[in-house]
């Protein structure tokens, strides 16, 4: 029997300010707070099986309650959306004065939007026919 990954469960990145990220990813993306704790990290429910994890720098590398963890500068990820909601995305976005960085139509049919959060992450939002995968995506 081969062992197969089924999906990606949690996305993990850093940020200087829990409350900057749960005011951009719940009041700008629409992301549901799952937990916060204020010292510590801020959990976000994305669709209904995946979860963004943001930690504060510090208190994820002292590895006090799991294996100490985290990146070293910017990180970046992509959200799925929708591809009729692209257009209402970017002006969504830049109606909350989010500069998009790039706008990329890619080879299978997929687009892309990117931009940054209040850390620095690279967001990318995404639609189906990135990567030609069973899934759509």
């Amino acid at each position: 029997m081969t062992l197969k990954i089924h999906s990606v469960i949690e996305t993990g990145i850093d940020a200087d300010s829990l409350d900057a990220a749960e005011d951009f990813y719940g009041r700008i993306l629409g992301l549901p707070v799952i937990q916060k704790d204020p010292d510590h990290h801020l959990f976000l429910q994305v669709g209904d099986s995946d979860v963004l994890l943001v930690f504060l720098p510090d208190a994820s590398r002292k590895g006090d309650s799991l294996p100490a963890h985290g990146a070293t500068g910017p990180g970046h990820f992509a959200l799925g959306i929708p591809r009729q909601d692209l257009d209402r995305w970017r002006q969504h976005l830049t109606s909350h004065g989010i500069p998009i960085e790039q706008k990329v139509d890619w080879p299978r049919g997929g687009k892309s939007l990117y931009f940054r959060d209040p850390a620095g992450n690279l967001v990318e939002l995404v639609t189906p026919g990135i990567w030609g995968l069973p899934s759509g995506w």
